[in-house]
């Protein structure tokens, strides 16, 4: 009974992302208002498209890959993968360490429930990646959110990871490049979390798949290249980086010392085989796409789209009195705060639906990832820029008379 409780909860978690503002938003298209969507981040509808090259590959090996393949995945993809692991300087990844996976959020649900019984609990950041959290909930665990402070650029509150540490936690997910916040973090943060994983025997649930869209000259660290000595589990995929995202195609590797881990790893191999396999046609691109990084590369470079789309919806967003945002350095999302007393606002999910109602804008308002203070919400910055000007300028002028009613 305490554990269908639990799934009562993961249908509340999933309503605040999916809930009133969704459901309104598609009402509106079914009358046939046109709805701009800055809500998911999904390449195709704003005209990114896939490498050609990529695309031919796929077709040429279809009729190769009619059938299952390995759970795992097909070798030449997870020797793919373990190559670019070796270059993030992640230590101890074999073949079989490595699984492919119906985009990362397949292989999240599954090492969770891998993992958890009921009681158990994992470090999750707030703002977070929603699917973290139901996925913690669906295995019958609890997700304890640590903040992340906006005043120290969306970096982890190491202190307040620290406080939330009990007998029950079972590992700590960290999500970098940061998923809504659009944070990179520092090395010497990751340190620190690695300190208190390492004095907690706590896995390290590592969330990359933003790694390879980092702007401004900044590199980015994987936290399993800083913990040896630990479980690590490191998430990335190809959806955003070579914008496929509804080919579904994502992988975590298992990395560090897993001597005292192999009653978990058996049950990630159970559950692995339990689906089969993963999308074999889309587990093909895994070889040639790591090894086709230029377009990303331009993309995020000065003069490519997504960064030059970040620097103009950033200032867009300061130019409108009682807006603030942090500028993002990586993955193509910013975080915005409001000025609750200027606008008093105490509902983030009646400012996002008041927005859609009057302006045809969708957004995600903060409580959607997990942020109590109700005055954020998320941009994703995907469409080109004469579409974020103009959604910029109809925000502003919302924003010019707007007072939430008590």
């Amino acid at each position: 009974m305490r554990k269908f409780e639990k799934s009562v909860k993961l249908n509340n978690v999933c309503y605040d992302i999916r809930g009133p503002v969704m459901d309104e938003a598609n009402r509106m298209i079914a009358r046939g208002e046109e709805i701009l969507k800055l809500n998911i981040g999904n390449p195709a509808p704003f005209g990114f498209k896939a490498p050609d090259e990529l695309l031919n590959i796929m077709q040429n090996n279809l009729p190769k890959t009619e059938g299952y393949s390995d759970s795992k995945g097909i070798i030449t993809a997870r020797e793919a993968i373990k190559k670019y692991d070796e270059k993030k300087n992640i230590p101890n990844v074999s073949i079989d360490d490595i699984y492919t996976g119906n985009g990362v959020s397949e292989l999240i649900t599954l090492s969770m429930q891998g993992l958890l019984d009921y009681g158990d609990e994992i470090l999750v950041p707030s703002p977070d990646y929603p699917l973290w959290t139901a996925s913690v909930t669906l295995a019958g665990g609890t997700a304890v959110h640590y903040i992340c402070d906006e005043q120290a650029g969306w970096y982890p509150d190491v202190k307040d990871i620290e406080r939330k540490i009990t007998p029950r936690t079972k590992g700590i997910v960290v999500i970098n490049p940061n998923n809504p916040t659009g944070a990179l973090y520092p090395t010497d943060i990751l340190e620190e979390i690695v300190k208190l994983a390492r004095l907690h025997d706590l896995i390290i649930f590592a969330d990359e798949i933003y790694d390879r869209l980092v702007m401004d000259g900044k590199k980015h660290t994987s936290i399993a290249s800083l913990a040896p000595d630990l479980v690590c589990i490191t998430f990335n995929g190809l959806s955003k980086s070579h914008l496929i995202a509804g080919y579904r195609v994502g992988w975590m590797s298992i990395s560090g010392d897993k001597s005292n881990a192999s009653g978990y790893i058996e049950g990630i191999k159970l559950l692995s085989s339990m689906r089969l396999c993963s999308n074999v046609p889309a587990q093909s691109l895994i070889a040639p796409a790591l090894d086709m990084l230029e377009e990303t590369e331009k993309l995020v470079a000065p003069g490519g789209r997504v960064y030059e789309q970040r620097e103009c919806i950033v200032n867009l967003l300061k130019d409108i009195p009682g807006v603030s945002v942090v500028k993002p350095e990586a993955a193509f999302y910013c975080f915005p705060k409001l000025d609750i007393e200027k606008f008093n606002i105490h509902d983030d999910e009646r400012f996002a639906l008041d927005v859609l109602r009057k302006k045809k804008i969708l957004f995600t308002h903060g409580g959607g990832f997990h942020y109590e203070t109700p005055d954020h919400f998320r941009i994703v910055y995907l469409p080109e820029i004469s579409v974020l000007e103009e959604a910029g300028h109809k925000l502003a002028d919302f924003l010019a008379d707007y007072r939430q009613l008590d």
